[in-house]
């Protein structure tokens, strides 16, 4: 990765942060993009430590426009990229029966559209250099979770976005990584948007328990730099994934149960 371009959304915490700083400490040039400037600020001073440029974007990636401003400044200053990592994302956490439909739009905007949008702009020198596009997805978009129906839509959205794009650009050196960690402990549950918009501001989940976002950024870089196609991390998403492809109600009702002892849980 020495030398290389990355840039990675969603970088002021969480996953994001964590893959910026496994990106830095492989000898990477990291463009940091989030709509908190400050938070972003202190990471970049932090990662510059590691003896690495560093250039810090504050974009919110729903909107098209940020989205190809912050390519256009990557690419004024570095002149390529070669990694694009789209792990901007939010939750949702209520039944559709009393969703707003404006949260299921907005949790797609950000989680697909953003993905799309960043793509779309960084696409060619992607192309140019025989880089990487990578989304930062959920065993959710592989198994519909009760309660998360605008979460899992996107999720499910971006998978098929990211194969196709794979499979179109299979002899133009692409590489695509679909990248599904199980439950980890950041605040995209604290964030999460209840059913009338509104962030649900404590997690229902004992965060201390789930994988830590710098074991999934370690994970997520090996397999950057080993050019896999799909990533499942955790042994519960894994095992979710394998018995939902021959046990697909029997995973349903497993699903509900393990959901629905959530606290507060919406169903």
């Amino acid at each position: 990765m020495k030398n290389k371009l990355v840039i990675v959304t969603g970088a002021s915490s969480g996953i994001g942060k964590a893959c910026a700083e496994k990106f830095a400490q492989k000898g990477a040039n990291v463009v940091l993009a989030a709509r908190s400037g400050e938070k972003l600020q202190e990471l970049a001073k932090k990662i510059s430590g590691y003896g690495v440029e560093v250039l810090a974007v504050v974009a919110d990636v729903s909107k098209e426009e940020d989205c190809k401003k912050l390519v256009d400044e990557a690419l004024v200053k570095f002149g390529r990229i070669d990694v694009l990592v789209n792990n901007a994302g939010i939750s949702m956490r209520a039944t559709f029966a009393d969703l707003d439909i404006s949260v299921l739009k907005k949790v797609m905007d950000v989680n697909f559209w953003g993905t799309v949008y960043c793509t779309r702009y960084a696409i060619a020198s992607i192309l140019e250099n025989k880089g990487s596009v990578v989304g930062v997805s959920s065993i959710a978009g592989y198994k519909g979770l009760p309660g998360r129906t605008g979460y899992s839509s996107s999720k499910f959205a971006m998978h098929g976005f990211l194969e196709a794009l794979r499979i179109e650009n299979i002899k133009k050196g692409l590489h695509v990584l679909i990248a599904c960690p199980g439950f980890t402990a950041s605040n995209i549950r604290n964030t999460a948007l209840s059913g009338d918009g509104s962030s649900q501001g404590e997690t229902p989940r004992d965060e201390q328990k789930m994988m830590q976002p710098e074991e999934v950024a370690a994970r997520i870089v090996d397999a950057v730099v080993k050019r896999k196609d799909r990533l499942t991390l955790t042994f519960n998403g894994k095992l979710t994934v394998l018995l939902n492809k021959f046990f697909p109600k029997w995973v349903d009702k497993l699903v509900y149960n393990h959901m629905s002892k959530e606290l507060d849980s919406p169903f």
